[in-house]
């Protein structure tokens, strides 16, 4: 064992950063008083030492510092990582079939490229694309910290570890019952949050050799809708050059025979504010109505979790250790977006909703009687909703003890998650609604009556359209020992096998989906159930070698086999040099691997439609349509894609390095500097993104296809998954805290964590020249930071903390005159808390304390208009009440 030295204290600081926990003076005041430390695992090293002594950069986040601040969904704590560019939200995947899914992306490399962990073992990835852990899937209540290894590990975990590691740890042990319940109440409509959780366990682990304890928690978040908030609330915003409005609305627009086009509802001003009209655009236009598509989404989903965890602990022997823990989650996302868009629809002149005849319908000049071409959205069925539900399960058998002069770990695990996707209303059953057109019961120029609304709830789709299933299977072994003295401690070896098995399922309801194909009211229809599987096995060495008091090696080693994409080997090099008591320097250079997913080797092709509208470029040339096509449809409207899998795909490489140094300069006065360097090479993507496609389809003529007279688009081809280019992203990590002087009034400190990335290319395809992407769309944030100043006297503390985004090039997906840059973001909290009372602890505060609005943004990648949900969130400021109450 080793004494903690005043080095030890400021790394173990440093390592953890800005994010460090409310406890950790207190922690470290404990330390230095202790003569001896306990030695544990640190994520990215097999090795069980000091967190102090470690070479590599780590970010430790106590479950009480998270709580404290008001944080109530593992999206916000990730969000308060520098390192971590981006949290992907539930919200980002209204609309797209995601699932719900929430993720992270360490470096801005993406979330595939990103490790995550429970207690140092795999969960099952999501299976709607199989690329990472939904977040939601972790048990927020049960958990005593959090770390995030900021540097490659695949020399210890294996695949994704490309540009980090983030390690949710449980509480060890847990005795007596703890009931909490809380609440965040948004100053706006929409977004009221709720949370309970009880814990409850018996049995002392060190007296009495046992402990079982347990977690259930619930945790509810209401819909936040587009109209809720100003910037959101309409998709037409021409200051900014903004038109986000569909040819296919409600009231219907029509295509004549004789290339009329126009909207019997137009002079009357449409249906507004849903539709508004359009002027017409020479003789044979008569005026149109624009679906205003973006009040119909929401900019935040309903969202439930339910977890429960439970874990058991039993000593055995001088030095024995079994634990079996069991993780059931449910997570529930409900997605809303517009109506479905029914084009190609008929009517002919003996229809009595026809324009100018019994129904009622307003006449339309021009009209002769000829026969139309209808694009309708039943706005009446209500938004398209779908109810996603994630259920993850995991058990965990671990093993360790002493034999033999080694240390032995060992255990088993399954992990498996189960997403459905329902649609629960507002889609339509596509066969029922031309015959209701056709007859005359369906009116899509107006308001149904009673007929026509009773056939029109009779044509609602409701049922299960999606089943995906991914697991996976584990064992594993792990020995370490000393293996002799060195001048500067003892030479320490790890050795280590795992074995794991991986299966993932995606079966397509076709009875439900189909009835939905002909307007591609889903991304689902076409999709051919898949299921696959594979099995890897690989055996790994780490090996610390202490050359001198002030200078450490940390040399490992894995070798990896999948039985569907080769082999890998992985090395990993670590300095850590201390030449001064008060000085650390720290690098480690190591190469990485992340293997394609089943889901990207074997996801069947699929039609879909494209997220934003565009000009076909063959039937609409520069905006205008041709003699003879529908402008509705060719015109600034969603188009047909096509997307799929590729099975020749093989695995992503990469090489990293970093260096930095840890110091305390003065006394209470704790920094690091870190620079760290990740490229990877066979990036798997899709390599042009739809935007790119559009704007070039001269170049891209490959992917536009057309049927044989050339009359019609069948597809784009938006996503033709393959290895690409290189991706390379560098950067630099400060971490500083400052313990101030004691006051009268209590004492004070202050940390900040922040990441500034000097360069971020990319190489879309090994054909084309690599490009600089810091600071625009799609690219990564040159500087985030995380900084907060704390006070505490007594029962009583405090925390101002602020999250802080600096800005970028917006999208611009709009005429030059419009493009601009998204401000940064700045969000400032204040929380407090009181431990006065007996066996209870109060904490309240204000989120966006200052109610800021997210920056705009021009974007169109996702349904929500007005800002970029990927990185702020809509809810603005919020008031929140925890109160935990421990039964005696």
């Amino acid at each position: 064992m080793f004494q903690m030295t005043r080095i030890h204290r400021a790394v173990l600081l440093a390592l953890g950063g800005a994010a460090i926990t409310s406890t950790l003076p207190a922690l470290a005041q404990e330390q230095e008083a202790a003569t001896e430390i306990q030695r544990v695992t640190v994520t990215g090293s097999s090795i069980k030492r000091i967190a102090g002594e470690s070479a590599l950069p780590v970010t430790i986040m106590k479950a009480d510092e998270f709580v404290s601040k008001g944080m109530t969904t593992i999206e916000e704590v990730l969000s308060s990582v520098s390192a971590n560019q981006q949290t992907t939200v539930g919200s980002t995947s209204i609309g797209f079939d995601g699932g719900g899914k929430s993720s992270a992306n360490l470096r801005g490399l993406g979330d595939d490229r990103t490790l995550v962990l429970l207690n140092g073992r795999r969960l099952a990835n999501h299976p709607f694309d199989g690329s990472s852990v939904d977040l939601n899937a972790i048990p927020f209540a049960a958990l005593d910290r959090v770390e995030i290894l900021r540097d490659g590990a695949s020399h210890i975990y294996g695949t994704d570890a490309v540009a980090g590691v983030i390690n949710f740890i449980t509480k060890r042990s847990f005795t007596g019952v703890s009931a909490t319940a809380e609440a965040v109440i948004p100053q706006q409509t929409g977004g009221r949050e709720k949370r309970g959780n009880v814990t409850a366990g018996f049995g002392d682990l060190q007296k009495d050799g046992y402990n079982i304890f347990g977690v259930l928690d619930y945790h509810d978040q209401g819909r936040v809708r587009s109209i809720d908030r100003p910037y959101s609330s309409t998709g037409i915003q021409p200051a900014y050059g903004i038109n986000k409005t569909s040819g296919t609305t409600f009231p219907a627009n029509f295509f004549s025979a004789k290339g009329i086009t126009g909207n019997p509802r137009y002079a009357s001003g449409c249906f507004a504010p849903n539709t508004v009209p359009q002027a017409g655009n020479g003789s044979t236009d008569m005026g149109t109505c624009r679906q205003d598509y973006a009040r119909l989404v929401d900019d935040i989903p309903d969202t439930k979790q339910t977890t429960a965890y439970v874990k058991g602990a039993l000593r055995f022997g001088a030095y024995g250790l079994a634990t079996l823990d069991y993780l059931h989650s449910e997570s529930e996302n409900i997605s809303r977006i517009a109506p479905p868009p029914l084009t190609g629809l008929k009517m002919h002149a003996d229809n009595k909703w026809y324009p100018g005849a019994a129904g009622g319908t307003p006449a339309v000049s021009g009209l002769t009687g000829e026969d139309l071409t209808i694009s309708w959205r039943p706005l009446e069925a209500g938004q398209r909703t779908s109810k996603n539900l994630g259920v993850s399960d995991r058990v965990v058998l671990n093993l360790e003890g002493s034999a033999y002069g080694w240390d032995l770990t060992g255990g088993a695990s399954y992990a498996q998650t189960r997403v459905t996707q329902d649609f629960t209303s507002g889609y339509v059953k596509d066969a029922l609604i031309q015959p209701g057109i056709s007859a005359g019961t369906l009116n899509p120029f107006g308001a149904q009556d009673a007929q026509g609304a009773a056939y029109l709830q009779g044509a609602l789709l409701t049922g299960n359209a999606l089943n995906a299933k991914a697991k996976n299977t584990s064992v594993d072994a792990r020995a370490t020992r000393e293996l002799m003295a060195l001048p500067g401690g003892a030479l320490a070896l790890a050795i280590g096998a795992e074995h794991r098995t991986e299966n993932s399922t995606y079966t397509v309801n076709h009875a439900i989906v189909d009835q939905a194909a002909i307007y591609r009211a889903t991304a689902l229809f076409g999709v051919k159930d898949q299921d696959a599987s594979r099995s890897l096995s690989a055996v790994y060495a780490e090996l610390v070698a202490p050359l001198h008091k002030t200078l450490e090696l940390q040399l490992a080693a894995r070798s990896d086999r999948y039985s569907d994409a080769g082999s890998t080997f992985n090395p990993k090099l670590g300095i850590r040099f201390q030449p001064l008591k008060q000085v650390m320097l720290r690098a480690s250079a190591n190469t990485g691997f992340r293997a394609p997913s089943l889901y990207e080797m074997h996801s069947p092709v699929y039609d879909t439609n494209t997220a934003g509208a565009y000009d076909d470029p063959q039937l609409c040339p520069g905006s205008v349509a041709k003699a003879g096509v529908n402008p509705l449809t060719a015109c600034h409207a969603i188009q047909p894609g096509r997307s799929g899998g590729n099975p020749e795909l093989h695995p992503e490489k990469s090489r990293s390095y970093s260096f930095g140094v840890v110091f305390e300069p003065v006394k209470d006065l704790t920094a690091s500097l870190d620079y760290w360097h990740i490229k990877v090479t066979d990036g798997i993507g899709a390599a042009l993104t739809e935007a790119e496609l559009f704007a070039d389809p001269e170049k891209y003529r490959d992917r536009f296809h057309y049927n044989a007279s050339g009359t019609a688009l069948e597809y784009v081809n938006l996503s033709s998954l393959a290895n690409l280019g290189v991706r390379k992203s560098s950067g630099i990590d400060l971490t500083l805290q400052y313990r101030f002087p004691q006051t009268p009034i209590g004492w004070f400190d202050t940390w900040v964590n922040g990441t500034y990335v000097t360069s971020n290319v990319w190489q879309t395809t090994p054909d084309v020249d690599p490009f600089e992407s810091i600071g625009v769309y799609n690219g990564a944030t040159r500087w985030k930071h995380n900084l907060a100043l704390r006070w505490m006297n007594g029962a009583w503390s405090s925390t101002l903390s602020q999250r802080y985004t600096s800005g970028y090039v917006d999208q611009n997906a709009v005429a030059a005159q419009y493009q601009r840059d998204v401000s940064a973001n700045s969000v400032w909290t204040l929380s407090g808390a009181y431990t006065g009372f007996k066996n209870t602890t109060v904490t309240a505060g204000i989120k966006n304390l200052l109610n800021s609005d997210p920056p705009f943004s021009n974007q169109n990648a996702n349904p929500q208009t007005g800002y970029d949900p990927r990185l702020s969130d809509p809810i603005g400021r919020a008031y929140y009440v925890r109160l935990t109450y421990k039964f005696q």
